[in-house]
């Protein structure tokens, strides 16, 4: 099963994506969009900066677990993963983005 961009509406009516793994885990999550058309751009750009290891940032959240964000060139945050239970399973989120983003095909889930 190959990866996957889904498109799906909130439940406040904005718009948002998940770039899913062939196994169907998630493993980027977008922000909130008004409108669908800026979601789509969303997934442009994370398919153009996801294989530029510079546009990568990682993080630990409060509790210290880590986590990353993928960020556009103008650094604002375009994606933003899970949180991992080590360092490594970080890294391993970070290669399957780098590996999956640029060819995943995009599921419009809000028709």
């Amino acid at each position: 099963m190959a990866a996957k961009f889904e498109i799906k509406m909130t439940a406040n009516g904005q718009y948002m994506f998940n770039l899913e793994a062939g196994n169907g885990e998630v493993i980027l999550t977008s922000e909130m969009y008004k409108a669908k058309s800026s979601a789509k751009n969303g997934i442009r750009s994370v398919k153009e900066n996801a294989v530029k290891t510079e546009r990568y940032k990682e993080l630990t959240a409060a509790n210290g677990m880590p986590y990353f964000v993928l960020r556009a060139g103008n650094y604002q945050v375009i994606g933003r993963s899970e949180m991992y239970s080590s360092d490594s399973a970080m890294q391993n989120g970070m290669e399957s983005v780098m590996r999956n983003a640029p060819y995943a095909e995009v599921v419009d889930l809000t028709k």
